[in-house]
């Protein structure tokens, strides 16, 4: 064990990127990457950060679950009067990140965010387990409660009252879709001389490559 945090570090020497082999769609990248993670042992292998902030520019940042992904742009799920929720109300702008240690690789994304069809939420919220279907009833996502006893009798509330009956998705519950302008891929190199590969959306539906200093 090192003798302080400040003697951590790694060596990266898997792979690099080059302008002239990478793909002028940022979405074929990604999926590139993504279907190497998929087959990976990675135990939540499309957990990703979401950044967002409010509207005075205070930021905040947690983790959530990739649900889609297509040329439309990249999908997740959420209670709408989470902060999350609120702050994506307040500010459509948000910024993701994937991080694959093991590939020695991350991918950000930086793009608008609105809110997905009802009927699309509600397709994906009869495709959940019955259980997360009750915690998403239960939940009132960010809010203060009491104590974990009291989410318990609130699920076993919840779950007499709808026995054997359908969970209709609630209003304030459903996904989002974040519709990238800006993508940058990192590929870990020795030296700490760093791929940085970005890519930003043009006018004319272009994607405009350029290489950044690591």
């Amino acid at each position: 064990m090192p003798d302080s945090i400040s003697e951590l570090r790694s060596s990266y020497h898997l792979d690099a990127l080059h302008e002239e082999t990478m793909p002028s769609d940022p979405i074929k990248q990604f999926e590139e990457w993504f279907a190497i993670v998929l087959k990976s042992s990675t135990i939540e292998p499309n957990a990703m950060a979401l950044a967002t902030t409010d509207g005075d520019g205070k930021p905040s940042l947690r983790m959530v679950l990739l649900k889609g992904v297509s040329n439309e742009g990249f999908v997740f799920y959420s209670n709408y009067s989470s902060r999350k929720g609120l702050e994506l109300e307040q500010n459509p702008r948000a910024a993701l990140l994937f991080y694959w240690d093991f590939l020695e690789r991350q991918v950000r994304i930086e793009g608008l965010v609105e809110k997905l069809a009802p009927v699309d939420s509600d397709a994906y919220f009869q495709s959940r387990p019955r259980g997360h279907q009750l915690g998403a009833l239960v939940s009132e996502q960010s809010r203060v409660v009491p104590d974990y006893a009291y989410l318990e009798e609130r699920f076993e509330q919840m779950n007499n009252d709808y026995s054997g009956k359908k969970i209709d998705r609630p209003p304030y519950w459903g996904g989002y879709l974040l519709k990238p302008l800006v993508f940058e891929f990192w590929q870990g190199r020795p030296n700490r001389l760093h791929d940085r590969l970005r890519y930003t959306l043009q006018e004319n539906g272009t994607w405009l490559i350029e290489r950044l200093a690591p």
